[in-house]
């Protein structure tokens, strides 16, 4: 999990830069993804060491689910776009639901993990 982290803090780094410096420069909030990246590659990062590990996923996979909370709503907008509705901000809602749909990739790996964790340390 925490070289999936760094790759997706990456990812989330690159979008935001991307949103706001190849899409549209007029609005902070193009960077939000990169808000996100960033804490989440050093969670990663951090959870390269054994010793942060479970401390440092915990913190991703929170930091994770608000990601979602706040991008989810970008995603109905992405499925109405699609169905035809005129959108203010199209590259907006379409990086918004890349976030929704790579943050939920990344809490269904996140729970399967401390699954997998909490039965491993059961045995």
């Amino acid at each position: 999990m925490p070289k999936f982290s760094i790759a997706l803090g990456i990812i989330f780094i690159a979008m935001g830069l991307y949103g706001y410096f190849g899409i549209s420069s007029e609005s902070i909030t193009a960077l939000i993804p990169t808000f996100f990246g960033i804490p989440l590659m050093i969670l990663g990062w951090l959870g390269l060491n054994e010793k942060y590990l479970k401390h440092a996923m915990h913190g991703a996979a929170v930091l994770i689910l608000l990601g979602f909370a706040g991008t989810v709503g970008g995603l109905f907008k992405f499925f109405r776009m699609l169905g035809g509705a005129e959108m203010e901000r199209p590259a907006a809602v379409t990086v918004q639901a890349i976030m929704a749909i790579l943050c939920l990739i990344f809490l269904v790996f996140a729970v399967k993990s401390f699954i997998d964790a909490r039965r491993n340390r059961q045995e």
